[in-house]
């Protein structure tokens, strides 16, 4: 090894040692008699100091030429800093320079390579590997690994084994689109990237493999946003004789022991929470329950207490549902008005907002001309206001405003400091639908994928082609708003999955081409099994208190799919095309 320590590691019990060490150049500060130069690895950084007199000339004049991310060798003796640093962990101790070599010059960098830096965030994609040289990116990875290794831990005590799957599948009709990769020795056919390992982990069920897991990497080609990527990491398992209290146990354990050994928390009770609730309540299949703030229906299903006062905003309406805000009563008319443009933007699409101010002195509401203090009232005892709250209301088609106001419901709790990143609340969703209806398609698209079980006791609904109340054996896991894991029960039955295809518009043929290998697999004694996905990059963020997965990918893409440091993705020559068979008009 050229050194003999890091420069994170020297303390005051290293004081008169002689060390060698390496690293790039931070910063240096030339006063004259004195030169300090600050060295730094991915452990830390270490104070290299010179002076005049005292250190020799050659090492002064080397000092004096050194520019930023040089990589550099130095040798000296380890002293004590008469001014100490206490934001370093090497604060206490400096290198009393004999020698400096350059190893490598560099050129100076396109931005600041500090954890505040100048860089805006294409330049530094484009120069990615000078990016991970900052402190803030080089620990958002170090978590990445530390989760890495705790979910090994964890799956490895619990006797699951880790199995490789294939990266070059077979195209599937269902989900996301597939990326497609050619085969020279096959022209005119196509491997496909893996979405999920998902029916390769239900086989390996098959062949007794009765605990499962993969950290694999999987592939949707889909419209990207903050936490998407077109590739991605999934801790992925699977465990066979098991029921769905089996699976969400053990996963439960799995996200306690992570929060635990990674974040030093216990997260306390992980509530559970069904798909209709969280819908009606929250507007949302995964609610951040960090805050309350539930929907109250003033009109709908259960309850009408809005109807016949000539409003015709709220008569038109199928449904008026609206949250409580506590606390939130003096917001001014200029803060209200931009909740009402916030509602009417495009991508949420109301068409106004009501409100009701809770004041110590009686309700005050945006509809006084229409509602009087007894409907006013009534209003208020729904939603168990007090002194101090804020209603806030939107109406329309059901489930179309519960969306509205899931996003609204959002706003707030983020106006009020209610979504702490480092406030964690976890808590699973339960008894999804099994399918949905595509209008614009005229057919029924699993809501998970097509090999999820229906509740056994939902399989006569299924079997009479009473499809929308079939509920599926499936399950996700949310953590802060946010879905991190998902899974389901599996169907393990060749005739139960066969009508499941046959449900979802598959004739007999199409579905033998596609899925036949596993219809056989079926016949061979499969055992009743299930499991679930984490997405693992979405979990590090979290653990980092980011919304964006990027800082914890080594080398992710950018909005558009493209990774702009290597320029892909690129054409290929015509000679590639040709031995490839593909012909292309672009």
């Amino acid at each position: 090894m050229l050194r003999t320590h890091t420069n994170g590691e020297l303390r005051l019990d290293h004081v008169g040692q002689e060390v060698t060490l390496c690293g790039w150049i931070q910063r240096t500060r030339d006063k004259g008699g004195m030169i300090w130069v600050d060295l730094r690895d991915r452990y830390g950084i270490t104070q290299l100091m010179l002076e005049e007199g005292k250190s020799s000339s050659e090492a002064l004049a080397m000092a004096r030429n050194l520019g930023r991310e040089f990589v550099v060798e130095a040798k000296g003796v380890v002293v004590e800093r008469l001014a100490k640093n206490d934001k370093l962990a090497t604060g206490d101790i400096e290198i009393k320079v004999s020698e400096i070599k350059v190893l490598n010059p560099a050129k100076l960098p396109p931005f600041l390579i500090e954890d505040e830096t100048d860089g805006g965030e294409d330049v530094r994609m484009k120069y990615r590997y000078l990016d991970l040289r900052r402190t803030p990116i080089r620990e958002s990875l170090r978590l990445r690994h530390t989760v890495a290794k705790e979910v090994r831990r964890y799956l490895d005590d619990a006797d699951f084994i880790e199995v490789e799957t294939p990266v070059l599948i077979k195209s599937t009709p269902e989900g996301a689109r597939d990326f497609v990769v050619p085969s020279r020795m096959n022209p005119g056919e196509f491997y496909a990237l893996p979405q999920s390992p998902q029916t390769f982990k239900q086989l390996l069920m098959v062949s007794g493999f009765d605990r499962y897991y993969q950290l694999v990497k999987c592939f949707r080609d889909e419209d990207l946003r903050a936490d998407r990527q077109p590739e991605f990491t999934q801790i992925d398992c699977e465990m066979s004789f098991v029921e769905q209290e089996d699976i969400l146990n053990m996963f439960e354990g799995l996200i306690r022991h992570l929060f635990l050994q990674v974040k030093g928390l216990d997260i306390g009770e992980v509530s559970r929470m069904t798909y209709a609730d969280a819908m009606k309540y929250y507007g949302s299949d995964k609610p951040d329950i960090r805050f309350d703030m539930h929907f109250v229906e003033l009109k709908g299903e259960e309850n009408d207490l809005t109807s016949g006062k000539d409003f015709q905003v709220f008569d038109a309406a199928s449904h008026v549902i609206g949250i409580c805000v506590k606390g939130a009563a003096e917001y001014t008319r200029k803060q209200v008005d931009e909740l009402t443009d916030f509602v009417r933007r495009p991508q949420i699409g109301a068409k106004g907002l009501i409100y009701v101010r809770h004041q110590a002195d009686g309700l005050k509401s945006s509809v006084d001309k229409f509602y009087g203090e007894a409907d006013l009232k009534k209003w208020s005892e729904a939603f168990q206001s007090e002194a101090g709250d804020l209603i806030l209301i939107l109406s329309g088609e059901g489930d179309k405003v519960r969306k509205q106001l899931n996003e609204l419901r959002l706003e707030m709790g983020t106006r009020m400091g209610l979504r702490d990143p480092n406030n964690y609340k976890v808590h699973w969703v339960v008894d999804f639908p099994l399918l949905e209806y595509s209008e614009e398609e005229n057919r029924w698209f699993a809501m998970h994928h097509p090999f999820t079980s229906p509740k056994p006791e939902d399989i006569p609904l299924m079997l009479a082609g009473d499809l929308g109340k079939v509920r599926a054996n499936a399950y996700d896991l949310v953590v802060n708003g946010v879905e991190v894991g998902g899974g389901s029960i599996r169907i393990f039955q060749k005739e139960l999955q066969s009508t499941m295809f046959e449900v979802l518009g598959f004739t007999e043929e199409e579905a033998k081409a596609q899925f036949g290998f596993l219809l056989d697999a079926f016949e061979y004694g499969a055992p009743p099994h299930g499991g679930l996905a984490f997405g693992f990059d979405r979990l590090c963020s979290l653990f980092g208190g980011s919304e964006s997965i990027r800082d914890y990918i080594a080398f992710p893409k950018n909005n558009a799919g493209r990774d702009v440091m290597i320029d892909s993705p690129s054409p290929l020559a015509p000679a590639q095309l040709k031995e490839l068979k593909i012909k292309t008009d672009l």
